[in-house]
């Protein structure tokens, strides 16, 4: 297992949201780190690029635009995995051509065992025990 296996960034500036999903995947076994802003996620990665297996991020919030945050994430860390979350139709196909495997989306609302079905996705078979 990797040095990242289980360890989850969940971006997103809803401070609720923000909280129920970190506690929810805490409770499921997984390290989770939060950001409030895209900024701080990127800065998150940018210092230790290999720490994290899956970041999941609010496609919607201000700052840095989603295909920005998310190709930079991809090409820190070339087993870093992208979630992004959003109650608006968002256009993965050019993320997802490029990284295949490494980018999905989900649909908010969602519930908690939806998220963590999709983190276990994006992690893979060899780390689904987590």
């Amino acid at each position: 297992m990797s040095q990242a296996a289980g360890r989850i960034l969940i971006v997103d500036d809803e401070p609720s949201l923000l909280k129920m999903m970190s506690v929810y995947l805490g409770r499921l076994g997984f390290d989770v780190s939060t950001a409030e802003s895209t900024e701080t996620a990127w800065s998150e990665v940018q210092a230790e690029p290999a720490k994290f297996a899956v970041v999941v991020l609010d496609a919607t919030m201000t700052g840095m635009p989603l295909d920005e945050l998310a190709e930079r994430l991809l090409n820190a860390s070339s087993s870093l995995r992208v979630l992004a979350a959003s109650g608006y139709p968002v256009d993965m196909s050019a993320l997802a051509a490029t990284a295949p495997g490494r980018v999905d989306f989900l649909h908010k609302p969602f519930s908690p065992e939806m998220l963590a079905a999709a983190v276990r996705r994006m992690l893979g078979p060899e780390e689904e025990n987590v």
